[in-house]
């Protein structure tokens, strides 16, 4: 009798949920318009520099304390390229080193990089490291809308956590090659939703099929703004 392997891809099931295809494509479609249909339009020094900004602005908005922030927000953003090496493949790394750059004298060193010591919270990034590392068929958008959630939800540094989240999945898309340039302002497309954004969190943690789809629906609608908020597709 010959044993079958099977290989479980549960991102690749979510991204197949009624309703996300077509978002996805819609996201992916608005991306590559800007990108010039994956043409890979040269984008100058200025465009990326006023994107970093955008994306840095808008993820610091969406915290309780904007000003508090934003100068760990316009770090953070400005090693996005780096940070993108790393998250699929060293994913704590990459989590640890956005805390220190975003939280810098926010807390006090000794903290920086550091998760919350709750054993849940501990599991939990585990498994979202392992997640990161472990192949997928699925769309980088699908990836990293769990991605965001999963640590925005858990919250495992704090009140950086939210920073974080919305950088991760940024980090997701310029390192699956749908935003190499790090130019699409998904932060900003996050903060257009305003306060259903904080909703689609909770749906998300409720755990629901519908709350885990209405949050990817989301996420893609987020990338689809972000390309439209992009300064690289102004004439």
């Amino acid at each position: 009798m010959v044993e079958t392997l099977v290989v479980l891809d549960p991102l690749a099931d979510l991204a197949r949920v009624e309703g996300v295809p077509s978002a996805v494509a819609a996201a992916t479609d608005a991306v590559d318009a800007v990108l010039r249909d994956r043409g890979l339009r040269k984008v100058t020094e200025e465009q990326l520099s006023q994107a970093l900004l955008a994306g840095a602005r808008a993820n610091a908005e969406l915290t309780d304390d904007p000003p508090r922030w934003q100068i760990g927000a316009l770090r953070l953003s400005a090693e996005l390229a780096s940070l993108a090496r790393l998250i699929r493949v060293a994913p704590a790394q990459a989590l640890a080193r956005a805390h220190a750059l975003v939280a810098r004298g926010v807390v006090p060193d000794g903290e920086l990089g550091k998760i919350d010591s709750e054993p849940v919270t501990a599991a939990r990034m585990s498994s979202l490291g392992e997640m990161l590392t472990r192949p997928t068929s699925a769309p980088a958008i699908v990836v990293g809308a769990i991605a965001h959630a999963e640590v925005a939800v858990v919250a495992p540094f704090g009140a950086a956590s939210g920073l974080i989240a919305r950088a991760t999945e940024h980090l997701v898309l310029v390192s699956a090659g749908l935003d190499p340039y790090g130019v699409i302002v998904v932060e900003a497309g996050h903060a257009a939703s305003g306060s259903t954004y904080a909703a689609g969190l909770e749906a998300y943690a409720g755990g629901t099929v519908q709350g885990v789809k209405g949050w990817l629906l989301r996420c893609a609608a987020a990338v689809a703004r972000g390309a439209e908020l992009s300064p690289a597709g102004r004439p």
